[in-house]
């Protein structure tokens, strides 16, 4: 019977623990300027700013944040996979785990405070509406002086 190599992965604590833990990086001993990498940093980043920034977040927060932004990029990679590839058809056992994870980053989401927040769509009184409009035409009458 063949034995399977075992990987092997340098990590040692203090690797973690400066890498992780002081926000330089989102994962251990991988290549951060990958496509992916960027795209997991920017999500990271989006639901800080969404939270108020990283100084307002606790340590639990952030662990789940960057598990949201994990799954958000495992299911952005499906859905690109699927419309690359068989005319966007997924296979049962595709969809019923992109249902599983998505469902699972709702929850997520959901813990950190996913909250719906209405758009305000009460119209300008007159007096705003005048003001306005009046101030986009100086701006626009400024801008062809300029030029």
């Amino acid at each position: 019977m063949a034995r399977r190599g075992k990987i092997k992965l340098d990590l040692t604590l203090s690797k973690v623990r400066s890498s992780l833990t002081n926000g330089r990086y989102l994962l251990a001993d991988c290549d951060h300027r990958s496509s992916w990498a960027r795209r997991l940093r920017d999500l990271v980043s989006g639901h800080y700013a969404d939270m108020g920034n990283a100084d307002n977040i606790s340590q639990a927060e952030q662990v789940l944040v960057r598990r949201a932004a994990m799954l958000t990029l495992q299911l952005e990679m499906m859905e690109a996979k699927w419309a690359a590839s068989n005319d966007g058809e997924a296979t049962l056992k595709q969809l019923e785990t992109y249902q599983r994870a998505s469902n699972s980053l709702h929850r997520l989401l959901s813990g950190l405070g996913l909250q719906r927040r209405p758009k305000n769509v009460t119209p300008p009184s007159l007096q705003e509406y005048l003001r306005s409009k009046q101030a986009r035409s100086d701006d626009i009458e400024d801008a062809e002086v300029i030029q």
